[in-house]
């Protein structure tokens, strides 16, 4: 038996998602749903689609803003927010199924949906400067019998708490070729860009410079000659040298950290390390139940002049993505805990909760000192709170 079904309506779709994007961009300047306009629907028209695209993606940030964190729950909250949801959507055949919800992420673009994130995101970020930790996180739950977890690469404003983008790494590969992708998509006049050792490759420290930004590359045992130079530099040079210390007490610990630098003049090959200006030591010793831990010593080398101050700020800085971004996404959107694994769902509903992350880093409601946990939580319960964190007013 065949069964009728009701098309969607798209030039009305889009007058009310471009009328969504007009109060959001009037309400506080972050244009989100424009952006999310310029994601192409991956289905095939031929197949007669019952669900709009836009207004799915829209259901789709609307529902993780409001505390949910998998696909099937995704479907079930807006399967319960219908009458809320069309307060501003069509919805001309209901809310879509989990399995739809679950295949759309799986079709989409990444590429197309991180250039749409990116430009979002460029026009909260308006002032240049500061500094950008590039870091990688495995996505546990991803991972089958057949092959290892997917393993995403962020650049993150350390100033702002913000994600500025993400790239996959491929699935042979390792973060070395995905961050100069990762790279070549951002804007980095002004920055500090701040990697771990993985990313000291002298490749990606001349694609910063050339890009206008500066580097702080932390240098490891995969750049030995490199590492033993700047090693017997500071045994020579560290005692004539100004250093930074800070010494924090907590909860029974006493943590000591204590900075130098150095000119990278005759030390660091300008022509293999383009712009190199400095190199740095960082020691950190720990006390704990009158126990001293074994010291830690890490390395630097950067383009720009930095105290050892500016140093130890930075290098603090760079570890701050662990738990404003990789804490956040596996404790406070169950990241980890996914087990969505197929095609580009991985990737994409990874971006998604980033971009739901940095709707509630940059609200600006009578909500903004609550917790992450807390906003999450008000806007799941109160659609007031969620339609004032979003920036929309019912048609």
């Amino acid at each position: 038996m065949n069964l009728h079904v009701p098309l969607v309506h798209p030039a009305r779709i889009a007058s009310t998602l471009a009328l969504w994007a007009h109060e959001m961009g009037t309400a506080n300047g972050l244009d989100l749903m424009s952006a999310l306009q310029q994601v192409a629907d991956p289905r095939r028209p031929s197949n007669g689609t019952r669900h709009d695209f836009q207004e799915i993606l829209v259901m789709a940030v609307c529902a993780v803003l409001s505390d949910c964190d998998t696909v099937e729950d995704i479907a079930e909250w807006a399967a319960v927010k219908e009458p809320w949801l069309r307060r501003f959507l069509v919805l001309p055949n209901g809310v879509p199924s989990q399995d739809t919800f679950l295949r759309i992420f799986r079709l989409i673009d990444p590429k197309q949906f991180e250039a749409a994130f990116r430009r979002w995101v460029g026009g909260i970020v308006t002032a240049l400067g500061g500094q950008i930790a590039i870091d990688g996180k495995s996505l546990r739950g991803s991972a089958d019998v057949a092959q290892g977890p997917v393993h995403m690469v962020s650049a993150f404003h350390t100033d702002l708490s913000l994600v500025l983008g993400q790239e996959k790494v491929a699935g042979k590969s390792n973060e070395i070729t995905a961050i100069p992708e990762l790279l070549s998509a951002l804007d980095l006049g002004g920055y500090l860009v701040s990697i771990d050792a993985m990313g000291c490759q002298k490749a990606i420290a001349e694609r910063i410079v050339a890009q206008g930004g500066d580097y702080l590359l932390a240098v490891k045992g995969n750049q030995p000659s490199l590492l033993r130079m700047i090693e017997d530099a500071f045994v020579d040079r560290a005692a004539a040298q100004p250093r930074h210390e800070d010494v924090e007490k907590s909860h029974g610990r006493t943590v000591g950290q204590f900075a130098w630098v150095a000119s990278a003049e005759d030390i660091v090959d300008p022509a293999q390390w383009p712009g190199c200006r400095m190199i740095g030591r960082i020691l950190t010793q720990r006390v704990e139940g009158g126990q001293f831990a074994e010291p830690e010593l890490r390395y630097y080398i950067s383009s720009r002049e930095l105290s050892p101050d500016a140093l130890a700020s930075a290098a603090r800085a760079h570890w701050g993505i662990e738990n404003q971004l990789h804490w956040m996404l596996d404790v406070q959107f169950g990241e980890d805990a996914c087990t969505v694994r197929k095609d580009h769902a991985p990737q994409n509903l990874s971006l998604l909760k980033k971009m739901v992350l940095n709707l509630i880093r940059a609200d600006t409601s009578d909500t903004a000192k609550a917790s992450l946990r807390r906003k999450r939580k008000r806007a799941a319960w109160d659609d007031d709170i969620r339609m004032a964190m979003l920036g929309i007013k019912p048609l």
